[in-house]
């Protein structure tokens, strides 16, 4: 037996170990386990104060860096060897204090701290929250994200941490981890929380809740306390989010490995927001009562439990976490409801990213988090589609014995895409360098094309050859092709290595035509042909002209504000009796108005599928010079206004029809499938 192979077993051998039964209660070593926080903090949401008091242990400390945020005021500062100051010079500047290094086992640092909280801003939708980390509260709900640095914490350590709230009487609160202890007593509400793993970070949230809980039994038995913290017009929801919980908490530990917490909360919020915490999930009131979101949010934000808030991704090489979940949860969803639900799912994402124009796209090694829809069509849907690539790549054993392997090796440590691989790789047997490379760390997707058929009858057959072509530079892909005869359809694998490519086919039957990945289950460029115009071109493309056809002053400033909505920038307003350029278009008016744009630019009539039905009609077409148009009829102002906020959430669709503000007709238009017929 050579090294190599010696190392190889000995490897697997190790990795065998920890994914056998046997160890699966083994403690994982953790990364940063030597910080702890243990905070006291009072807030009145309705006057909007706090203050606060965190007790900072480090042990075996290394040069530190510690910080609090610019809203609040220092009143104590203090550590082992006496004052610690303010942390900074004059007021608006975060509070920064740096710690040299210390030859002793353990330092502590006392800190206390008070202030006022922002005014909580319920017009604010989940875009506008995830760009705005804010301290806020009022009396129907206070949210203090960790990114507004509301407590003192040591800079880029995960940390360990008891928190202790107290809220006015009528008001709950609570953190991620276990509730420790809990007590009205009439004037005043407290209750206490630890989290015994290492933390990226603490999310507050309180608000005048209605609590129900009930207790789940996990895979090995463990009792797990499930709760919803609802506000008192959503809380006759809280036996169905429950029941769907216990759901997700059963499927992801058969299909993962044993829940990693003792509880898990649904909490509701007074903001249209959708955040996922370990052990809870924060989500808005009016998303609560959407009929379908136990169906599909509530079960992504679950699985963040075990990927992104149970292995933690190292966002200095890329967010896996999102990509994954995405995978496991929403596309699984689709699966389960067939073939034809995941491949439209398979389309979304490559149509989505073909909407995307030059400089929009980043390396998925480049992606930490959503900030605009370009940055999510790379890091949940590409890299989604990476997932499913390589389940199919690895075949759905070997895949699901890697994802069990994750969860066994990485739990609670900061893991990169690299590490992933690595363990795919133990599993499988397989140097999986270039697939993870080349899907990670360029932008772009490959562009293929069949440029030539050529069929010879042969006396026991026939000999196919199949030109195919792919922009530069080459990857290195498992190209299915569908090849169609009088009796049916095969599928076939092509191993395309180059630029161009021949490859030869012997055949029993006659071909009738080659189609290129009809089923999309390889993430590529779609050609004009492939890609069905859809609303999100006029969305994300910068380029993008805007065509206001009303001359009333308050149509044209709903239909400025929804536009606004819509690109997520100030708009480029063109000139409706100008020709259109050759740029992507939006165009908004009253139902006669664009009517009579439409037969004065000579273009097609609104679409049957839509055409008189609702109050608003949304549609694309799509151009001969390439560029993408979308048109928004209304019947009236009130009719306009109410697409501000849902029209935003369909840039997946080509056609759309609303009443008020109800979808009532949805679709996306045919693809037409790469597809040569064989002379």
């Amino acid at each position: 037996m050579t090294v190599d192979s010696l190392i190889k077993s000995c490897f697997l051998f190790l990795l065998s170990c920890f994914m056998s039964e046997q160890v699966l209660s083994m403690p994982v070593p953790m990364k940063f386990n030597d910080v702890e926080y243990d905070i006291t903090v009072k807030i009145d949401p309705v006057n909007r104060t706090i203050e606060g008091k965190n007790l900072i242990t480090v042990n075996n400390p290394r040069e530190l860096q510690l910080m609090l945020g610019a809203a609040y005021e220092v009143t104590q500062a203090e550590f082992n060897d006496g004052p610690l100051g303010v942390g900074r010079e004059q007021a608006n500047r975060a509070h920064i204090w740096n710690i040299p290094f210390y030859f002793r086992h353990q330092i502590q640092f006392l800190i206390q701290w008070r202030g006022t909280l922002a005014s909580l801003d319920t017009s604010l939708d989940h875009q506008q929250t995830l760009g705005r980390p804010v301290a806020a509260g009022g009396e129907s709900g206070s949210f203090l994200p960790d990114a507004s640095n509301w407590y003192p914490r040591v800079v880029g350590q995960l940390a360990r941490y008891k928190v202790s709230i107290e809220l006015p009487s009528g008001q709950k609160g609570l953190v991620a981890g276990r509730l420790v202890e809990e007590r009205d007593t009439g004037q005043a509400y407290q209750a206490s929380f630890e989290f015994p793993h290492p933390a990226e970070g603490i999310d507050l949230m309180t608000g005048p809740y209605v609590i129900e809980t009930q207790t789940h039994q996990s895979i090995n038995h463990k009792p797990i306390q499930l709760r919803t913290y609802f506000h008192p017009q959503v809380s006759s929801l809280s036996k169905d989010y429950l029941d769907a919980v216990k759901r997700y908490l059963d499927l992801y530990e058969s299909w993962i490995g044993e829940y990693p917490y003792m509880e898990f909360s649904v909490v509701s919020s007074p903001t249209p927001t959708g955040f996922g915490m370990p052990t809870l999930t924060y989500l808005g009131i009016d998303v609560l009562q959407l009929p379908f979101i136990r169906d599909t949010s509530l079960g992504h934000e679950v699985l963040h439990n075990w990927w992104g808030n149970g292995v933690y991704p190292d966002y200095s090489s890329g967010n896996w976490s999102e990509g994954l979940t995405t995978f496991m949860a929403d596309y699984a969803y689709k699966e389960r409801e067939g073939s034809e639900a995941a491949r439209e799912m398979r389309l979304g994402w490559m149509r989505d990213f073909a909407a995307l124009q030059p400089g929009q796209d980043a390396p998925l090694t480049v992606f930490t988090s959503r900030t605009h829809g370009a940055s999510k069509i790379v890091g949940y849907n590409k890299a989604a589609m990476f997932f499913f690539m390589l389940r199919d790549y690895l075949g759905d054993t070997v895949f699901q014995r890697g994802i069990q392997g994750i969860w066994k090796v990485q739990r609670f440590r900061i893991t990169s895409w690299q590490e992933l691989q690595k363990i795919f790789e133990m599993i499988s047997g397989q140097n999986l360098h270039s697939f993870f490379s080349q899907w990670l760390e360029r932008t772009g997707a490959p562009a293929i094309t069949i440029s030539d058929v050529k069929n010879i009858a042969m006396d026991s057959g026939y000999e196919l050859s199949i030109t195919l072509k792919q922009s530069e530079p080459a990857y290195q892909l498992r190209v299915p092709v569908a090849i169609e005869n009088s009796t049916g359809t095969t599928t076939h694998i092509l191993d395309l290595q180059q630029e161009q490519q021949v490859f030869t086919l012997k055949l029993t039957d006659k071909p009738l035509s080659v189609s290129l990945d009809p089923d999309l289950r390889l993430f590529r460029q779609l050609t004009r042909g492939e890609a069905p115009p859809i609303l999100r071109e006029v969305m994300v493309n910068a380029t993008t002209q805007t065509i206001l056809l009303s001359a009333k002053v308050d149509i044209r400033k709903i239909a400025e504000t929804l536009t606004g909505k819509l690109q997520d920038r100030k708009p480029q307003i063109a000139a409706p009796d100008e020709p259109l350029s050759a740029a992507s278009t939006l165009v908004i008016g009253l139902k006669p108005e664009v009517d009579a744009w439409l037969a004065a630019n000579q273009l097609p009539a609104r679409p049957d599928e839509i055409n008189n039905k609702g109050t608003a009609q949304v549609w694309t077409l799509a151009r001969a010079e390439g560029a993408s148009l979308a048109i928004i009829s209304a019947r009236d102002a009130a009719s306009l206004e109410a697409l501000i906020r849902p029209l935003p959430h369909y840039g997946r669709q080509s056609y759309l029809a609303f009443d008020a503000q109800q979808v009532i007709e949805k679709g996306i238009w045919p693809m037409q499938v790469q597809k040569v017929a064989v002379k």
